[in-house]
């Protein structure tokens, strides 16, 4: 009986130990050896990923990134996936999403100032989906508001393959100064590991081992953890306070594995061994088997590492704020991770041995992707038709029914609030400088070709960072994939991040953290290869954010590529019920020229607005930016096109300025493209041979998604 390892791996633990695991053992190796936690599908492609930087301070391999923002100011951030518990249990599944990546930022020792989300659901249409989205938001809004910390930016979108599987992707950023780092390691011998936080119950046991998981018909809810938001608000507050001591070595969160996987954790980035002292551990539930303590994922609790003799000032903290608290460990010379119940050693395993998980490589086969030209039928459409029912698509249409769930505004530091612009952005208190932050998921371009769509996923998120003159710094990711172990799900891998890569060293900016999660489909679908992009770019002077405000008569430009594909297009999908053909391709260098230009121009305050163009193509762009400012406009120079008005090319923005002279001058010489295309007005929306009066864009435009 080999206990859900293959045979490679179960040789291996045999190797390693040089003896047959108990029980604890076996559960040890398990949720560390998941898919989850040790990444052994993916590692091969993951080292591929660019991840250096003169601003990098933390990567890969901590709870979450930090970057050095200006001065002594850092930003950690990081996005995590909660998919398969969201599916089987929406509201908690989200809820303690939100609360697991707050507690990685947590763990660098910075404080937590902003949540973003990337949520993926089935037809809009079932009473399935109905449900999920519902649940989902509410696990969201519930926790985050209650914690206190703003939910600022977001995208949500529909697709079938997402029926069963939904995905919901959570992003972090933390502020603070470089002086509050703190890694997850334990160090130093006979230094002191405590537990602090909520009492470590029954819920949660096997979740890392269950997010690796194919969905079942029937899930366990026990593997679905429970979340309390205001036990999290305390735990942000205490960390605050003890950053500043100098006793403290290390902090830890206790998510996917529990003690059973964080302990290890801190072990092997100190390069020590650490006594877990199990019974130590606060209990909530009675007669808790030595084994259930260690699986327990059990919320809103952290561990850390003290120096020896300093334990009396971390408990005054935890008596201020009434959290339970105990020392549960200690670090030793050897390097095991020793766990001991009622003074009987009931685990006993090498570190480096546990952290040796065999690599697992399938056999790869290209699936037929559906990459053939559309026909569109040639007749004579009514563009005015198709733009009101694109906007009013589920994909497309205002979000301020989920954003108004949400307090974006506590903490009073967000500059641009969600749906305004194309990202968000936060001040820094009492500094002339900010942040702007995004988040963008990738499903159907990805699908249909695996490199074009990655590198389009990283371009856009950093094309909405410059419609603010945010010049990104660090991506964290999110690779949503389905069952890696077919072959033609395991042919996207390499694309995938052959094409992360080559657009993060196009842009010069690092890879600093992110999340797998594998095994997203049911026995009746599976999701698209989902890449989730998190970005953020540093701002020199947020004055240049504040002045951005589309005006009465500004001139309307088109800027950037002037033709393209309409492959994978929400025009497409909404029109015909079509997902295919081929996707446009982006020209790296010019992107990036483009993006650093309109960055510029921002900055020497020739743009009054920008907006990135991108689902639903060039006229969704104009009216989005146009409704949520309250204008209309009068348009020309159009093509009669359905491709040119609704094709989703890339490397384009759309412009707003009153500088048109100085404005071209500047395009003419880095000889970007352009064109005029209309002038903004009051109340009205012309385009071609039609006139939309503005109250029938909104109308068509803030719809509510959700009942």
């Amino acid at each position: 009986m080999n206990f859900g390892f293959s045979e490679k791996e179960w040789n291996k633990i045999l190797e390693i130990l040089k003896r047959e695991p108990n029980e604890i053992e076996i559960g040890i190796f398990r949720l560390n050896w998941s898919e989850h936690c040790s990444y052994k599908t993916t590692k091969i492609f993951l080292k591929e990923l660019p991840n250096s930087s003169d601003r990098l301070i933390l990567g890969f391999g901590e709870n979450a990134g930090v970057l050095r923002l200006k001065d002594d100011y850092v930003v950690a951030f990081k996005v995590e996936s909660h998919n398969h518990p969201s599916a089987v249990e929406p509201f908690n599944g989200s809820a303690t999403g939100v609360g697991g990546i707050v507690r990685d930022i947590l763990a660098t020792g910075l404080r937590p100032v902003a949540l973003l989300d990337s949520l993926r659901f089935g037809n809009y249409n079932s009473q399935r989906t109905r449900y999920l989205l519902e649940n989902v938001v509410r696990g969201i809004s519930v926790y985050g508001n209650s914690i206190g910390v703003p939910t600022i930016a977001g995208e949500i979108y529909f697709e079938e393959c997402y029926e069963d599987n939904p995905l919901v992707n959570v992003m972090c950023v933390g502020i603070g100064k470089i002086s509050d780092i703190r890694s997850s390691k334990a160090q130093g011998l006979g230094n002191k590991i405590i537990i602090f936080g909520n009492l470590t119950g029954r819920d949660g046991i096997g979740g890392a081992a269950f997010a690796s998981e194919v969905l079942s018909d029937e899930e366990d809810l026990s593997a679905i953890q429970i979340g309390d938001p205001f036990t999290e608000k305390l735990l942000i507050e205490i960390i605050s306070e003890i950053v500043k001591f100098k006793e403290l070595i290390g902090i830890q969160d206790l998510g996917a594995g529990g003690l059973s996987t964080a302990i290890p954790e801190m072990a092997k980035k100190g390069n020590v061994g650490i006594k877990l002292y199990l019974d130590k551990v606060p209990l909530r539930a009675k007669d808790m088997k030595p084994i259930e303590i260690l699986l327990s994922e059990s919320q809103e609790r952290m561990i850390i590492c003290v120096e020896s003799g300093s334990e009396e000032k971390f408990f005054e903290v935890f008596r201020k704020w009434n959290v339970h608290y105990s020392i549960i460990g200690e670090v030793i010379e050897e390097k095991k991770f020793l766990v001991l119940y009622n003074d009987e050693i009931i685990a006993d395993i090498p570190i480096d041995g546990l952290f040796d998980v065999p690599l697992r490589i399938y056999e790869a086969r290209k699936p037929n992707l559906n990459i053939k030209n559309f026909e569109i039928p040639k007749i004579d459409y009514d563009c005015s038709e198709i733009l009101l029912k694109l906007l009013n698509s589920e994909n497309l249409c205002s979000r301020f029914s989920i954003y108004e769930q949400y307090d974006y505004m506590v903490g009073i530091d967000t500059i641009i609030e969600p749906g305004y612009g194309d990202c968000s952005v936060l001040r820094i208190k009492n500094e002339k400088f900010g942040i702007a932050v995004k988040i963008d998921g990738n499903g159907r371009y990805i699908y249909l070709d695996p490199y074009e769509g990655s590198k389009i996923a990283v371009y856009e998120c950093s094309r909405n960072l410059s419609t603010v003159s945010a010049l990104p710094i660090g991506i964290t990711d999110n690779i949503n994939f389905p069952n890696p172990e077919i072959e033609e799900n395991y042919y996207y891998f390499e694309p995938i991040f052959r094409g992360l890569r080559d657009s993060a060293n196009k842009l010069g900016i690092p890879f600093i953290s992110g999340n797998v999660s594998l095994y997203n489909e049911s026995k009746k679908n599976k999701i698209y290869p989902t890449i989730t992009i998190g970005m953020v770019g540093f701002i020199e002077d947020i004055d240049d954010v504040l002045k951005l405000r589309i005006k009465e008569n500004d001139s309307i430009y088109l800027v950037g590529k002037m033709e393209g594909e309409i492959g994978g297009s929400e025009f497409l999908k909404v029109l015909f019920n079509y997902v295919g053909g081929p996707v446009d391709k982006v020209d790296d260098d010019f992107e990036v020229r483009l993006q650093k230009l309109i960055i510029s121009l921002i900055k020497n305050n020739l743009i009054n607005w920008a907006k990135d163009v991108s689902e639903g193509g060039f006229m969704i762009a104009i009216c989005e930016a146009l409704i949520n400012q309250n204008f209309g406009a009068k348009l020309f120079n159009l093509k009669p096109s359905i491709e040119w008005l609704f094709g989703e090319w890339q490397s384009r923005y759309v412009v707003w300025t009153n500088k048109n002279e100085e404005f071209e001058k500047l395009l003419k010489d880095h000889q970007i493209p352009f064109i005029e295309v209309g002038k903004v007005v009051k109340n009205s929306f012309e385009f071609l041979n039609y006139k939309l009066d503005l109250e029938k864009l909104k109308n068509a435009y803030f719809r509510s998604l959700i009942y």
